[in-house]
């Protein structure tokens, strides 16, 4: 039982498997990236800092 006939589906799975995680992760940097330009807006908007203490 040699794995070598399946190496082709073995490769795939792992290439498709780092290309998913891959996407999530970029997914999660860029929606970070999103909330903390909308939170930074808002504590402008509301003329506090990050402890929430008026500047």
């Amino acid at each position: 039982m040699s794995a070598i006939p399946h190496i082709g589906s073995i490769v795939a799975a792992y290439a498709v498997t780092a290309v998913v995680l891959g996407g999530t992760v970029a997914a999660v940097l860029l929606d970070r990236r999103s909330l903390r330009r909308t939170l930074e807006r808002l504590e402008a908007r509301a003329g506090r800092g990050r402890a929430g203490t008026p500047r």
